[in-house]
Parts: C-alpha cells; structure tokens; sequence
C-alpha cells in the first residue's frame, strides 16, 4: 500500500458570551479562496498543536491566548491534494484583543446553527454539528 503523506493542520473556534463563533474568509489567490474557515493553520517541524494555534492566532487574528484556554474539541481528516489532514479543531473562550482579519478577507461572528449555510471547505463542514452540541454543553452547565 503506498503511503501517503500526512500535515496536521490546527484551527480554532473562538466562542463569544453569546454562543457564536468566529469565522474568517479565505483571501483571493489561495486555495479555497471565499470560503469561510475556523482560523488556524499548519503545525511546523518540532512544534506542539497547541503551540502552533496559538502562533496561528496572533499571526491571523492580532490576538493572544494561552495554550491552557484551548480545549480540544473535535478533529476532521480528508484527503487534500496528494497529502492527507488531519484538522484537530480546539474550543476557545478566553484570548486578549478584537480580532481582526490579517490574514482573511473578511470576518464574522455566527451561531453554529447559522454555520451550515456558510460555504466552508469539505473537513470544517462536518464539525458544525459536534461544535454546536459542545457550545450547548458548555451552556447548560
């Protein structure tokens, strides 16, 4: 069987008071350019999960938070190209400064349910569900 190459690849969902979630939109000449993405990107060499989020954080976003606010929430695995990710999705409630699009075309706030209707790549797509009975959870305890 021949083996196939695998990236790790981390996003986050940052949750508000109010329950919804942060998106971002993919910028022009990327792949998957307009479609609207959990923030985040590829783990590097040597580099923890959580370390890497929160590197991807302050590089996209302009905020900070600390490995010990990521909660790991869900994760997805699909084929891209000729590799294979796996996308391990964290939960976050708490980071310092506002998010701003740094690296995205555009951002927005959205409660899970409003998520489904939102063009997102193939492996988000799937999390919207186990995300949005996660946010429930958190509520009704």
């Amino acid at each position: 069987m021949e083996k196939i190459p695998t990236m790790t690849v981390v996003a986050a969902a940052l949750i508000d008071a109010d329950g919804r979630v942060l998106l971002q939109r993919r910028a022009p000449g990327r792949a998957m350019a307009g479609l609207w993405e959990f923030p985040g990107g590829k783990v590097e060499e040597g580099e923890l999960p959580e370390g890497a989020l929160v590197r991807e954080l302050a590089e996209e976003l302009g905020i900070e938070t600390d490995a010990a606010a990521l909660a790991p929430a869900c994760f997805a695995s699909a084929p891209v190209g000729r590799r294979h990710m796996i996308l391990l999705l964290y939960s976050c409630r708490r980071w310092r400064g506002e998010p701003r699009p740094l690296d995205a075309s555009a951002l927005k706030w959205l409660l899970p349910a409003e998520m489904a209707a939102e063009e997102m790549p193939p492996a988000d797509q799937p999390l919207i569900a186990l995300l949005a009975a996660l946010i429930a959870q958190g509520a009704a305890s």
